[in-house]
């Protein structure tokens, strides 16, 4: 197997959604275009989140290496023209708003982007679990006529989640901001 060439590395190990895209954004300001930056994660719902992020923000998602449990993502920097301002979904709702919909029993469907352990271990009751990397596959999974509110632990991947959903034709998608890591709300857990 070839080494693949790369210009920096950012070691992100054992740091959750948000931050290995925060240093990923971070490293590749101070790389040139079509330099080559290596991320070292363990995150499993990095993958994703790199993917998504590398698009929207016009850089080039080259791939992942995954060695034991630290996947290794590379991302080459986008020249001029290719780069592109990083794109935040509009329509946001707040945790309270979240709480106060599901207390009035409003038709909404809650959709958990997160990873099966991070929702195994404490999610909104009902919640539909599709974690962001296995969202492309499984969206038919989910009724476009519903209003979907979409969280995750800070806001960032369902960010990505509820644009990901809008270019599958869903209209009534708002992302659920601060998400997880602030909810005060009833939750369930999934763990024995």
């Amino acid at each position: 197997m070839e080494t693949v060439k790369t210009n920096a590395t950012v070691d992100a190990k054992g740091l959750a959604c948000p931050m290995p895209i925060v240093r990923t954004k971070k490293a590749i300001n101070n790389l040139n275009p079509g330099e080559v930056l290596e991320v070292l994660a363990t995150d499993k719902g990095s993958r994703a989140d790199i993917q998504a992020w590398s698009k929207s923000s016009g850089n080039q998602y080259l791939g992942t290496i995954e060695e034991g449990e630290v996947l290794k993502h590379y991302i080459r920097k986008g020249g001029s023209g290719e780069e592109q301002e990083e794109t935040k979904y509009p329509n946001i709702v707040s945790n309270d708003d979240v709480v106060n919909k599901l207390e009035a029993n409003e038709d909404v469907v809650v959709l958990d982007v997160r990873e099966p352990a991070e929702y195994a271990f404490g999610h909104i009751p009902n919640a539909i679990s599709i974690p962001f990397g296995d969202l492309e596959n499984r969206v038919a999974e989910l009724d476009k006529s519903k209003t979907i509110l979409v969280v995750c632990r800070t806001g960032n991947r369902s960010d990505m989640a509820s644009q990901a959903l809008v270019s599958k034709g869903f209209e009534k998608v708002w992302n659920v901001v601060p998400g997880m890591s602030e909810w005060n709300g009833p939750t369930e857990t999934k763990v024995q």
